[in-house]
């Protein structure tokens, strides 16, 4: 049964045998990890029983902030070797201390299918290079970066920006050295511009615009650069629709919102008019999304405002029930997936006691 935990990224399994050979994996002495294993003596139901399709993950209590302290090897399903492993990341450090987590090289390589499927139909170029403005490090988002652009022929130049530094300047009230550091950053982005064939560029919003406002960087753009995704925080609808009918006219831009705690990201839907909001679209149903009344604890209605819940079940990682720090307007996903898609991204303004700051990712 775990085979169908094994489907390449574009066949999709059923989603109840899915869910059901998941806690069959992770819950087996034989495969799962150390931390679910114990974490399940704990629970007052039997996962490999009682949790039977996608709904059922509201079962498992919400075990994010654990991730924060738990010895990291723990994580890894006792299937897996070291070997397997590609890397550790970590969460942005938002709300306090860093999560951690594990990503393997399968997990990571069926995600980079279908990132790159998704920037197919979007028109991103082959055989071009990249540019980076992002979090390198820690953080997945720079190995996703680096990884694209090899997968696609081309070379990743990247400019590392350190989030967790900018946050802390902000909530210092040391607003001009947050300033001087995200100049600093597109400084770095115009060397890399005028002497190299940049064709796709990333970048984070709060950094697209300081772009957007040197003229001779537009011009560099807008003379090289034939796509640029963006994520990291939000884009409004109008900021959007000018990006692409005003500054960069014939540059194709693409979204993506994810999160570490889900081992990826959800893209942006496909056809959408100037008028409508982001909609994203997750690796359903490996990385899935829940909009929720986190009062009441249940879904909101489609269109209405709530809580981002996010879940990861893959053979690699299980993370069921993550609240998150974000604020979405629920949308019907696709035909065939699970869970909510998700629109109109907005930070909470507290969260887990401390004040959310996003400053340039």
């Amino acid at each position: 049964m775990t085979d169908i935990l094994d489907l390449p990224f574009d066949v999709r399994p059923d989603p109840d045998e899915f869910i059901q050979a998941a806690m069959k994996w992770h819950f087996s002495p034989e495969t799962g990890s150390p931390f679910w294993l114990r974490r399940a003596e704990t629970l007052d139901f039997n996962p490999r029983v009682d949790v039977k399709s996608h709904h059922d993950l509201a079962l498992f209590p919400n075990v994010a902030n654990e991730l924060r302290d738990v010895p990291v090897r723990e994580l890894l399903p006792r299937a897996y070797g070291i070997d397997d492993v590609l890397g550790v990341f970590e969460s942005g450090g938002t709300t306090g201390a860093p999560k951690r987590v594990l990503c393997t090289k399968d997990w990571f390589a069926k995600l980079l299918d279908w990132s790159s499927a998704n920037l197919d139909q979007f028109g991103f170029p082959h055989g071009v290079d990249w540019l980076g403005v992002l979090p390198t490090g820690p953080h997945i988002v720079g190995e996703l970066f680096r990884r694209s652009a090899a997968v696609r022929d081309g070379l990743g130049f990247t400019v590392d920006l350190d989030p967790r530094w900018v946050k802390k300047l902000i909530a210092q009230g040391r607003h001009r050295e947050a300033d001087a550091y995200a100049e600093h950053l597109i400084d770095q982005v115009e060397f890399v511009l005028r002497t190299q064939d940049i064709g796709v560029l990333t970048i984070t919003p709060p950094l697209l615009d300081r772009l957007a406002r040197r003229s001779e960087l537009v011009d560099l753009v807008n003379e090289k650069v034939k796509a640029i995704r963006w994520g990291g925080t939000q884009l409004d609808p109008d900021t959007q629709s000018m990006y692409r009918h005003e500054i960069f006219p014939n540059v194709t831009l693409y979204g993506h919102y994810g999160s570490t705690m889900i081992l990826g990201i959800a893209g942006e839907r496909a056809d959408l008019a100037d008028e409508d909001p982001c909609v994203f679209d997750t690796f359903s149903p490996y990385v899935t999304f829940a909009v929720i009344d986190p009062k009441a604890h249940r879904p909101v209605h489609y269109g209405e405002r709530g809580q981002v819940v996010m879940n990861h079940v893959s053979k690699a990682l299980f993370l069921p029930n993550n609240l998150e720090r974000d604020l979405a307007t629920r949308v019907e996903p696709l035909p065939g997936r699970v869970g909510d898609a998700v629109a109109d991204i907005a930070p909470v303004v507290r969260f887990e006691d401390e004040e959310v700051i996003e400053g340039v990712y």
